[in-house]
């Protein structure tokens, strides 16, 4: 540790079983000089469980930007900090980011101690794809900025996750099933818990049971993108809808020269450019 200097450590907690904690998380709680969580009250009984004393001070949404620099100016003093919050890697979908970037800001040294992470977690147990996914967390609540996102995932072909409170399950649902079609999902609840569940089922039927049956505990979404192959087919049956002229007259649009632009027309609608000009001459008749 720098002598002159603290240093800030954003130390993953457990998102439900007490043993997902790390050696080393436990340790740097014992020795930092002040813990910064999101909710004391939701800490203090973690920190009893381990037989931690190390002082706590509230870092969260509504104080974050103010706290940070308070924080900030104690490990410019020599303090260490540790910053957790109530489940899980600070810093993902919670105002630790804000935290980070003011430290870097300031030259303060940051070190992140892994551990338990929800959107992972999830993800690795939900049996679909993993090698490409992304994370939305909470979807906002804004109705035009959600709307903006729900028709950004229309097209992405990645696994998506997301978050969300169980009285908020079923509007979440029935709005991707609206914009996106069924899909494939698996909905996490009570991860690492006694009664965890990972439910694989369809938007659809996952709006049926959840109607029926009120979900409990916080919930993870991971739905399956959309297809290569479907996006292809709708795009093509989009060019169809077109005429000729029309699709070029898009491509010059946007600055092609009209050779450039029979050339790609003729390309997506997989005919020659000579079948491209005819049906161009045909129009002018």
């Amino acid at each position: 540790m720098n002598e002159k200097q603290g240093q800030l450590y954003l130390c993953a907690t457990p998102i439900g079983n007490l043993e997902d904690i790390t050696m080393r998380v436990l340790r740097i709680l014992k020795e930092a000089d002040l813990i910064a969580a999101e909710d004391t009250r939701n800490s203090i009984r973690l920190l009893n469980h381990f037989d931690i004393h190390t002082p706590m001070t509230s870092y969260h949404e509504y104080n974050k930007i103010e706290k940070a620099y308070e924080l900030i100016r104690k490990m410019q003093e020599g303090k260490n900090v540790a910053l957790i919050t109530d489940a899980g890697t600070p810093g993902i979908s919670d105002p630790g980011e804000d935290l980070v970037r003011l430290c870097y800001e300031a030259g303060i040294t940051v070190t992140s101690l892994p551990g338990a992470c929800a959107c992972v977690t999830a993800l690795t147990l939900s049996g679909l794809p993993t090698r490409r996914f992304c994370f939305e967390a909470f979807l906002p609540p804004d109705k035009k900025e959600r709307r903006e996102i729900l028709e950004e995932l229309q097209t992405e072909t990645r696994t998506t996750i997301i978050y969300e409170a169980p009285h908020r399950l079923v509007r979440t649902l029935t709005e991707l099933l609206e914009t996106l079609g069924d899909r494939r999902i698996t909905v996490c609840r009570e991860l690492t818990k006694k009664h965890e569940v990972a439910f694989q089922t369809t938007l659809s039927e996952a709006v049926k049971w959840y109607t029926a049956n009120d979900p409990k505990g916080e919930c993870v979404i991971v739905m399956e993108g959309k297809s290569r192959a479907e996006l292809a087919q709708a795009q093509q049956k989009a060019w169809e809808e077109m005429s000729v002229s029309e699709h070029v007259e898009q491509y010059m649009n946007q600055g092609m020269d009209r050779r450039d632009a029979m050339k790609q027309a003729a390309k997506d609608r997989g005919v020659s450019k000579r079948e491209i000009y005819a049906a161009l001459l045909e129009t002018q008749e």
